[in-house]
């Protein structure tokens, strides 16, 4: 009995002592991060992906804030004139005043419907035009894996794993290239 437990100690510590030769023998894997935010805001081209969103959005704002100034005229003509105004001309504003409001709403979800569209077509173009740059810097760095710092939610990260700067010198430089 004593003989076959120690031959099933040394069995175990062979064993053993295999995984662990074989777990030294495997790489670390090389990981490293990009923050997708920062290519965002600080390449040229997510600057004017930026600045077109912004501008689309301003024009949506101020078409809107027209038909709000417009409601609110009709809204001030119909609460201070009522009295003097024929029940014929209190139907017609009332008429006007919920044309308006149903414009303006319509105004604001097509709005609303085009501005995620156009985000959408825009950051899935910056997507993919910085999948080749990164795929393509992970190689000639030897990376097995990369993460979007924006997408893992890492808490830590060693500074020397970020690629985000050489990504977006690469990107300026392909899009200069380019033009």
């Amino acid at each position: 009995m004593r003989k076959t437990l120690t031959q099933a100690i040394g069995l175990l510590m062979f064993v053993m002592g295999i995984f662990v030769s074989l777990s030294m023998a495997q790489q670390t894997p090389k990981v490293g991060i990009v923050n997708s935010n920062d290519i965002l805001d600080k390449s040229s081209e997510g600057k004017k992906i930026i600045a077109r969103l912004q501008d689309a959005d301003k024009q949506n704002q101020a078409a809107i804030a027209k038909l709000d100034a417009e409601i609110q005229g009709l809204q001030t003509k119909l609460s201070t004139q009522r009295l003097t105004l024929t029940e014929e001309a209190v139907m017609q504003y009332t008429t006007d005043l919920d044309k308006k409001q149903t414009e303006r709403k319509r105004k604001a979800e097509d709005a609303y419907a085009n501005m995620q569209e156009m985000t959408n077509k825009q950051f899935k173009r910056l997507q993919d035009e910085l999948i080749p740059i990164i795929t393509q810097l992970g190689k000639e760095k030897g990376i097995d894996i990369i993460f979007d710092l924006q997408k893992c939610g890492a808490i830590y990260f060693n500074p020397l794993v970020d690629l985000t700067p050489d990504v977006i010198k690469r990107y300026d430089a392909s899009k200069a290239a380019g033009k």
